[in-house]
This record gives C-alpha cells, sequence and structure tokens, in this order.
C-alpha cells in the first residue's frame, strides 16, 4: 500500500481540539501523579502495540505531549500507514515523568481510535484490491475530529468524501422536497454555485437515477441499493450518459464492499470508515 504521499494535517487544525482533550482529562490537575511522582523525576515511556494494526496520528501524540510539557522529548517509531505488530513501538518518549503520565490517557486516546480508523480502512482496501472504484469516507465522524479522522482514513489506504459542507454539493431527498423535484434542485445549484463544483445527486431508485441524469447532475450517488438494483442503475446511467460519476453508500460493509465495486460504481462511500472503527489496543510502559 502506496502511504508516500500523506500529509499530515497542519496543526493550527487539530491543536484547540488537543488541548480540550487535555483540559477534559487533566480537571484541575492529575492528584495520584502529583502525590506519588517526585517533581524532578525523570524517565522514559514507550508506547507498544498490543495487537495488529496500521499507525496513524503519531504526530497527535506528539502534540498532545508538548502541550503538557514543551521539554519532552518525542521520538516517533512507526511510520504512518505502516502495520504494527505486537510488541511494536509507536512512539518513545522522555523527560519529566509526572508530565508523561499527565498526558498518557490523552494521548492513548487519540493513536488508539486514530489506528483503529486506519485499520479498519487497510481492510476495506484489501477487499477492493485489483479493482478499479475506489472507497471513500462519508462526513459521519466524531465531532471535532474530522480532519484527523478523514487523514486517518488516508493513511490506511482509502479516500476521501466531502470534509465539509462547503466541499461539495450533494443534493439529498430533502433538498429535492424542499424544491420540488430532481429537475429543479439541478437548476437552482447550477445557477449558484461556483462553476468549478460538481453537481452531484442522492437517488434510491431507477426513476430517481433517470431524473438526476437527465437534469444535468455531474454525479449520481446511488443510496441504499442491493447489488441487483446497482448493476441496473450502472447499465442506465452509462447508456444516459457514459463519463457520468457514479458513487454506491449505505449499507456498506467489509462482506460486500466486493460485490459492490464489481457492479462498476465508480466510488463507495462508507461511513463505517470513522464510525465504526474498532480502536487497536496500545499501552504506555515507563522504563
Amino acid at each position: 500500500m502506496d502511504t508516500g504521499s500523506l500529509v499530515a494535517p497542519h496543526p493550527l487544525l487539530y491543536r484547540s481540539l488537543v488541548e480540550r482533550a487535555l483540559l477534559e482529562d487533566l480537571g484541575t490537575g492529575d492528584i495520584t501523579t502529583e502525590a506519588t511522582v517526585g517533581a524532578g523525576s525523570r524517565g522514559r515511556a514507550c508506547i507498544v502495540a498490543k495487537e495488529p494494526g496500521v499507525m496513524a496520528g503519531g504526530f497527535v501524540g506528539r502534540e498532545v505531549f508538548h502541550l503538557v510539557d514543551p521539554d519532552l522529548e518525542v521520538e516517533l517509531k512507526a511510520e504512518e500507514g505502516a502495520g504494527i505488530r505486537p510488541g511494536d513501538l509507536v512512539l518513545e518518549v522522555q523527560g519529566n515523568v509526572a508530565s508523561i503520565l499527565m498526558a498518557e490517557r490523552t494521548v492513548l486516546n487519540f493513536l488508539q481510535h486514530l489506528c483503529g480508523v486506519a485499520t479498519l480502512s487497510r481492510a476495506f482496501a484489501g477487499q477492493v484490491a485489483g479493482s478499479w472504484c475506489r472507497v471513500a469516507d462519508t462526513r459521519k465522524t466524531t465531532p471535532g475530529m474530522r480532519v484527523l479522522a478523514q487523514y486517518a482514513v488516508s493513511a490506511g489506504g482509502r479516500g476521501n468524501h466531502r470534509m465539509d459542507l462547503s466541499s461539495g454539493v450533494l443534493i439529498k431527498d430533502n433538498h429535492i422536497a424542499a424544491c420540488g423535484s430532481v429537475g429543479e434542485a439541478v437548476r437552482r445549484a447550477r445557477a449558484r454555485v461556483p462553476h468549478g463544483l460538481k453537481i452531484q445527486v442522492e437517488v434510491s431508485s431507477l426513476e430517481g437515477l433517470r431524473a438526476a441524469v437527465e437534469a444535468g447532475a455531474d454525479a449520481v450517488l446511488l443510496d441504499n441499493m442491493d447489488t441487483s438494483l446497482l448493476e441496473q442503475a450502472v447499465a442506465l446511467a452509462r447508456g444516459l450518459s457514459p463519463g457520468i460519476l457514479l458513487e454506491a453508500s449505505g449499507g456498506i460493509t467489509l462482506e460486500n464492499v466486493g460485490a459492490v465495486a464489481a457492479t462498476g460504481v465508480d466510488i463507495i462511500s462508507s461511513g463505517a470508515l470513522t464510525h465504526s472503527a474498532k480502536a487497536v489496543d496500545l499501552s504506555l510502559r515507563l522504563m
């Protein structure tokens, strides 16, 4: 899996999230550490993988440690997007022991979740290996975590959908209901949005698909269709507009994503990548 193009988000995009997470965990202070660890005690700790997974978000762990104590020395031991095995070192930190322990839980919370998202994304990648269909995430992310969650999907080798509501036009059923018809919704969008944005319409039937294509949609999201209906939809859409972009979404799982890819759609989007990823078990050990 090629992850050479991975670019970590700028710290300004997630620093406030890290600060809030630390405030949530520290309260008015780590009373256990303050009571048991000498103020000048120094040491080294390692974060170690306890199960297989895919590395993602080491830079967030470094940010947490440095916000607690800028003098902590943090070394990332696992490459972003690389597979990790039980016993592998993920991160090493040296410095004030009290500072390390104050940051421990927050660091692990971020890393376990982000590695989990990357691991599930890698599993989805394996199910569509050899296919030209792309799998992407959705906006179904934990509030405040989107920039990091979508980064983790990329670390797992999958793609990203819209980052936010300003990133693209996706006309859904409620927009259509508000406008009165697919055609009117597409017409209004075409007249009002920047010319560089594609106009995508969500449909759940062949009739809706035909209306969207005939209205001039650039892309269609085929929502909650089984593989038989998806095959019919792909054939219909390609016959009406050979170059139209087709996306399948709704009910996508590891078990069926390969079959969905085989229907001929261009993109499969799955909220499971971010909302149902199991955390990877990591632990911090003071050496």
